[in-house]
């Protein structure tokens, strides 16, 4: 019997908690609609029911206005539907019960009705039977049809827009501004937003039709009333549109003010821009950021207060309080009276124009300056770019593209030292490396850069420039251009990202020139924690100039050296019979071979590749062997014969530009004694060849030539 009453109270506690997390509550509500849409309803649920509707009205209205983003309350079409029907319902349960019980008086249809009818009419039916007509007007022609339309434009420039913008999370992504967790939460607000105005878009409909059924049920409830009113029940007809009038207003008003006010509601979501910010935030920073509107207002204000004839209290008391509010703008506002740069870390700004040192006699070592790792120069119009004053957010994707280049690299990337350069023009910026310039471009920060990806469905008005870090033909437009360049297959990216952008590739591709002693000694104290005997004989057979180009060696040709551990002991081995960097090099790329064969081939098994006609393949053995035997160091390689150079590069040209049109990666598969040196010679003048040695294919991996290369008759 325990048992059994134990399970019962466990049954009834589980239906509690299903009515409180929603499980059941909607299905009841919905249960509740229906009946009062068939059932007769006392004049007390009634009350209860009107206060309910209400109530879930200002509920809406305050989290539509509290609401950071419309996402934040992405469930609102569905709370529109169920509270239209719920006014509906009421409709319905309220007429039944005025025609049945209006003739006996203001109480017949409950307490909320007639008092609405008493307050609102004021005993004056005609007033009453206007203001219900204007509360429609103002909810049907106003607030609902431009919230509607709004909403319908919404939703198709959102679904337009939807492959663009999700181009432009896949471009972010593989720049390295955002991570895979950032990119997939993108996505879902992409795919969530395009969901929430679609479904505005139909619930707007439900406004409108709600509105116009307002209207019916008043004439039907005035004029059924009457009717009833008089022939059943003989009232004359004084008396008649005495008790029916009242009746019906105040249904009107008790259903139509919730109405209208969620209306407003969703007029103030489809209207609210996507930020994270709350809305009295944005009006207050955007409507008195400054004190010059509210300055202007008052002058205005005070000129028509002494006006003959105007009211003077109400014009000039509202002007003074508008200059106040002015002054204390101009006077404490901290964004306005501060607008200097701040000094972000770990990437530091600095003003090449600034207030020059005070004169010494003396100078001193303090008056030598270091050259920067890595240095981005603006011009001044670029400077709101790096301001975080100013909403810049170049500080912020330029941290985290050095966080995921560190991540990939296996190095930590140093900070970038930004400053501003009045040698530049306004809208240019420079890249260099330890002082020398590595790349430059123009930019507009007011405009967006519509990058064409390679197949485009239309054109677009803009200024023609190329893609700075991939050399694409690109358009910089304006920023209203935004949605409609998306809709066409562009991807559209703003002045920071290509910016960004720009400096992700060039550390990508100059990664081995950052490499330093201080990066590699650092890489020794991260071993030594976690393999300490491995980081104690490493220095034993391999001196830190000779890791030093080994590391680089592998960075020069896209290698990570995330795999500290494998590279120190095949170092540690190696070291023992030569100190040649190539050497070692060689070995290193073979104990880590299935990493380079992977970031080329990913998961695949079969490896289409390339190679060398058999005789030109041994004729470069013999002349590698001969330099050898000359004493000529393999880091200082051997040279070849310039009509063979050129026919060599064009055959391979040919081979790696049909590897590009059939999707697979172009791959140089050489004898291990030429692999460096053919690298070399491909590195600047064919782009995307890999050269690979034989040692260098993982033994469950099988290869397939696909071309010979430099075949001679």
């Amino acid at each position: 019997m325990a048992y059994g009453a134990n399970m019962d109270k466990g049954v009834l506690l589980g239906n509690v908690r299903d009515l409180t997390r929603g499980n059941l509550g909607i299905p009841a509500l919905l249960l509740i609609i229906l009946a009062m849409m068939t059932l007769p309803m006392p004049p007390f649920l009634l009350d209860i029911f009107f206060t309910l509707n209400i109530t879930i009205a200002l509920v809406v209205l305050c989290v539509s206005v509290y609401a950071m983003r419309p996402l934040d309350f992405a469930v609102f079409p569905t709370i529109l539907l169920v509270a239209t029907l719920l006014r509906l319902a009421l409709n319905v349960a309220s007429t039944r019960v005025v025609l049945l019980k209006g003739h006996e008086g203001g109480s017949a249809a409950g307490k909320v009705i007639e008092s609405f009818g008493e307050v609102v009419i004021g005993g004056n039916y005609a007033v009453g039977l206007i203001v219900f007509i204007i509360l429609i007007i103002i909810n049907f022609v106003v607030v609902t049809k431009g919230a509607g339309r709004i909403a319908e434009v919404s939703a198709r420039f959102t679904l337009d827009a939807m492959p663009g913008k999700q181009m432009a999370v896949d471009a972010d992504l593989n720049a390295g501004v955002i991570d895979q967790e950032v990119a997939s939460a993108r996505r879902l607000d992409i795919t969530q937003e395009a969901d929430f105005y679609g479904a505005m878009d139909g619930a707007s409909k439900f406004v409108k039709g709600d509105a116009i059924a307002g209207i019916l049920i008043l004439v039907i409830n005035l004029v059924g009333g009457l009717a009833i009113g008089m022939m059943q029940y003989q009232l004359t007809f004084a008396a008649a549109t005495e008790r029916y009038a009242l009746l019906t207003i105040g249904d009107g008003l008790v259903a139509q003010i919730p109405a209208l006010v969620l209306s407003t509601s969703a007029a103030i979501m489809v209207t609210r821009n996507n930020s994270s910010e709350m809305m009295g935030a944005q009006v207050v920073r955007q409507m008195f950021a400054g004190p010059r509107a509210l300055g202007v207002s008052a002058g205005i204000l005070f000129v028509m207060g002494i006006v003959p004839g105007m009211p003077h209290v109400a014009f000039i008391g509202l002007a003074l309080l508008a200059a106040a509010g002015a002054y204390y703008i101009a006077r404490f506002n901290p964004a306005v009276a501060d607008s200097r740069l701040e000094e972000p870390e770990p990437e530091s700004i600095n003003s090449q124009d600034g207030a020059p040192a005070a004169d010494s006699d003396e100078l001193d070592w303090q008056d030598v300056m270091p050259v920067d790792s890595i240095g981005l120069e603006v011009g001044y119009r670029l400077i709101p770019l790096v301001d975080k004053a100013q909403g810049g957010e170049l500080l912020g994707r330029i941290k985290g593209i050095r966080k995921k280049l560190s991540q990939d690299l296996g190095f930590l990337i140093p900070s970038v030292h930004i400053r501003d350069n009045l040698d530049l023009t306004p809208n240019e910026y420079k890249i260099s490396l330890s002082g020398v310039n590595v790349g430059s471009a123009e930019v507009f920060p007011e405009r967006d850069m519509a990058i064409n990806p390679g197949q485009v469905y239309g054109k677009v008005q803009g200024l023609e420039t190329k893609d700075p870090a991939f050399g694409l033909d690109a358009l910089w437009i304006e920023k209203s251009q935004k949605d409609q360049a998306e809709s066409l297959g562009y991807t559209v990216v703003d002045a920071s990202t290509v910016i960004a952008t720009h400096l992700n590739s060039i550390l990508q591709s100059h990664s081995h020139e950052i490499l330093g002693h201080e990066e590699v000694q650092q890489l020794l104290s991260l071993l030594a924690k976690h393999s300490p005997k491995l980081a104690e004989e490493l220095p034993g057979s391999v001196n830190t100039n000779v890791l030093l180009k080994v590391l680089q060696s592998l960075l020069s040709e896209q290698v990570p050296i995330r795999d500290m551990r494998t590279i120190a002991e095949t170092l540690a081995a190696a070291g023992e019979k030569s100190q040649d960097s190539v050497t070692l090099t060689a070995a290193t790329r073979i104990a880590l071979n299935r990493v380079i064969v992977q970031s080329i081939y990913g998961e695949r098994s079969e490896l289409p590749v390339i190679t060398l006609d058999s005789r030109l393949e041994q004729l470069l053995l013999k002349s590698v062997q001969q330099s050898i035997q000359s004493g000529v160091e393999q880091e200082s390689g051997m040279t070849i014969e310039p009509n063979l150079a050129e026919s060599l590069q064009k055959s391979l040209v040919d081979a790696a530009q049909k590897q590009e049109v059939s999707g697979d990666p172009a791959v140089l598969l050489v004898a291990a004694p030429l692999r460096p040196m053919l690298s070399r010679f491909v590195r600047y003048t064919i782009d995307g060849l890999n050269v690979l040695s034989y040692q260098e294919i993982p033994d469950n991996k099988q290869v397939t030539v696909v071309a010979s290369a430099g075949s001679r008759t």
